[in-house]
């Protein structure tokens, strides 16, 4: 069916994605979003007949009343951003209904990240937050739990959200956004600074769901910077003026990715994160080569066979697929083909064990591997089966470092998964709150 015939268009898919909208727009009101007319939202059509990359976008317009939408209000646009129909303009006073300004902003998010929804707020806190330090590139807030509500994030994660400069029209934010989407890859959303934040999901339920965390966090940052405190660190702990001493708003010094910015308005180096390796750096190499590969090279058999119907498992198995193909393909010896799910189970799973102890006897740092390496000592480490070593003199240097408002994080080839479970199961107890973040094999 053609995405922009008559009937499809007129359908009750349509009307009710444009009823969805108004609603939200009143909502959104109601939070302090999309006042004085400003703001946005823009919905694809969910219609499981038609391929999302296909389906209709409805978008609500510029310069209304929000609180004030109706269904007549909206525009229906096709896949590439063609006006299919436009709201009827009503008499005065009334403004003749106009395409938001943001559209161009609105389809780099569908394009560039497979969106279904995207919020554009005016919300105080996306506003404030980007004034809190005006050399800042990016908003980073770590250990706050409604981080969890942020698609690929956890409590653990640091939260970075980049900043683009504003602009006197929307539209001319179309490509410093385009470029901060792929700048950074794993973000669902942008603040533009004095301005507000353009959030997306893969569903308006995502996007809301979202917008919603990330406005949490921006008015819990800037609570946090009234009292004098740092909420970029694990503990949360007191923000260093530029004398060394701590302090509130008034003599707090910024960090910033050019350096600090002191009360003096002067900027001076800064050097505020450490990034440790794991092997020999915290843990003793002995622990990862005597402890955890033999055991996950003696477990990943029953791994295998006692999880082989989750998603999860099944993710691993893909992942493993397309490297020991590629293997194949480049002639990696201890390379062996997986037969496909037809085999069986035990004859699929015996390929994969034959692989993988290959991959831990050459010891490849390879994502597939340290997936599935991670999945195996996560039941280990919950069944008491593994304990995380580190050197003894990591959790005073860790503990140190936080407290002097250094941030810390761990890159490693191993998963992240792996390196939270190392750290949070240490006969010294859970050490991850004194970690900003993990970085593994996938981010190069």
């Amino acid at each position: 069916m053609a995405t922009d015939s008559q009937a499809y268009l007129e359908g009750d898919k349509v009307k009710e994605t444009k009823s969805l909208i108004a609603e939200l727009c009143r909502h959104f009101y109601n939070q302090g979003w999309v006042g004085g007319t400003g703001g946005s939202i823009t919905i694809k059509v969910h219609d499981e007949s038609i391929p999302k990359a296909q389906q209709l976008i409805v978008m609500s317009p510029s310069g209304v009343q929000k609180e004030r939408m109706v269904e007549e209000d909206m525009y229906v646009m096709s896949s590439d951003g063609s006006i299919l129909t436009a709201p009827v303009a009503k008499p005065p006073p009334h403004k003749f209904p106009k395409c938001s300004d943001c559209a161009p902003l609105f389809m780099k998010a569908y394009e560039m990240r497979n969106a279904g929804a995207v919020i554009h707020s005016h919300g105080m806190e996306s506003c404030l937050v980007t004034m809190l330090n005006p050399l800042a590139k990016e908003f980073r807030i770590t250990h706050m739990e409604m981080i969890k509500g942020i698609q690929g994030h956890g409590y653990y994660d640091e939260l970075v959200v980049p900043i683009i400069e504003n602009t006197a029209y929307e539209r001319e934010l179309t490509e410093s956004l385009a470029e901060a989407i792929k700048a950074y890859p794993k973000t669902t959303a942008v603040l533009v600074r004095n301005h507000g934040i353009y959030v997306w999901g893969d569903s308006w339920i995502s996007a809301k769901t979202q917008a919603e965390c990330y406005h949490y966090l921006f008015d819990a940052a800037i609570k946090l910077h009234q009292l004098g405190l740092d909420w970029t660190t694990p503990a949360h702990g007191p923000i260093h003026n530029s004398n060394g001493h701590f302090g509130g708003i008034q003599n707090a010094k910024i960090s910033a990715k050019e350096g600090t910015l002191a009360s003096n308005g002067s900027i001076k180096p800064s050097r505020r994160c450490i990034v440790l390796d794991i092997e020999g750096t915290t843990t003793p190499i002995t622990f990862v080569t005597d402890v955890l590969f033999p055991y996950a090279r003696d477990n990943v058999g029953r791994h295998l066979d006692a999880t082989y119907g989750s998603a999860e498992t099944q993710q691993d198995i893909k992942l493993l697929r397309a490297q020991v193909q590629q293997d194949l393909d480049n002639g990696v010896a201890g390379a062996v083909h997986i037969p496909s799910d037809d085999a069986g189970k035990m004859e699929v799973i015996a390929a994969l064990v034959a692989n993988v102890e290959a991959m831990i006897k050459a010891d490849r740092k390879i994502t597939a591997l340290k997936e599935l390496q991670g999945h195996i000592w996560q039941t280990g480490f919950e069944n008491n089966e593994l304990e995380g070593l580190v050197f003894d003199d990591v959790p005073q240097a860790l503990e140190k470092w936080a407290s002097s408002g250094f941030k810390v994080y761990i890159y490693s080839s191993g998963s992240r998964l792996a390196q939270r479970l190392l750290f949070g199961h240490t006969k010294h107890g859970d050490l991850r709150n004194y970690l900003c973040g993990f970085f593994d094999t996938t981010v190069g």
